[in-house]
């Protein structure tokens, strides 16, 4: 008993001594509930038994269910975004630089399926979640000018389309990217190939940077 309480006691002080520690805490746990659960499945007093809190300071921290939902998918695209940005696109040649781009989209994306199973619960609510964010339209910004710069890098040089636009460009990356983990499940049931062995990943991966890079090249 005296054990129990005094755990108690330390928990409460990391608590108060590293805040940020326990939100990242917080939002790693309700990471993994909110991408297996959805939103509605999702209970907050199960994120709190996980946590190395209480259901309080998770009310505390991000005034609710829909706070803590928030500020998980805005973590969710913070991350990808913050690894995109030291690729140094700027300083390959643009085609090197968008095959360098699709890659890393398909390496994370492959590597992180929490992230796309978020975006897919978040489409499913028409992202209503989304649109509340103060955050998220800003952190998705930097691939677009990222993407805006190497096309017209490509353009200046002969290598690129000049009909290309860089968010539909960003979407067909991603969609490509997304499809791989998104059906996988359906793929492999209904074809019955393991679509997650090394060598279906390896191929596709392969497949969908060449299709993109072929995609933009001037004809």
């Amino acid at each position: 008993m005296k054990q129990d309480v005094f755990n108690g006691r330390r928990a409460r002080r990391q608590r108060v001594n590293d805040p940020e520690g326990t939100k990242r805490n917080i939002i790693e746990i309700a990471t993994e509930e909110f991408a297996g659960k959805g939103f509605s499945g999702a209970r907050v007093d199960d994120i709190a038994s996980r946590t190395k809190t209480s259901k309080r300071m998770i009310y505390y921290y991000f005034g609710g269910k829909e706070g803590l939902y928030i500020a998980v998918l805005e973590a969710a695209y913070r991350s990808i975004r913050s690894v995109e940005a030291t690729l140094d696109l700027e300083h390959q040649g643009p085609e090197q630089a968008l095959r360098t781009l699709v890659s890393f989209t398909w390496d994370y994306q492959n590597a992180h399926p929490e992230f796309i199973r978020l975006v897919m619960n978040e489409n499913i609510l028409n992202g209503i979640y989304v649109a509340r964010s103060k955050a998220i339209q800003r952190l998705n910004l930097p691939v677009i000018d990222a993407l805006r710069d190497l096309l017209a890098r490509g353009q200046r040089d002969g290598t690129f389309r000049r009909d290309l636009d860089p968010i539909d460009l960003h979407m067909s990356i991603s969609a490509l990217s997304f499809f791989n983990i998104a059906n996988r499940p359906t793929f492999s049931t209904i074809f019955k190939r393991d679509m997650a062995s090394a060598k279906a990943l390896s191929a596709r991966r392969t497949q969908v940077v060449e299709t993109i890079a072929r995609y933009v090249k001037l004809r």
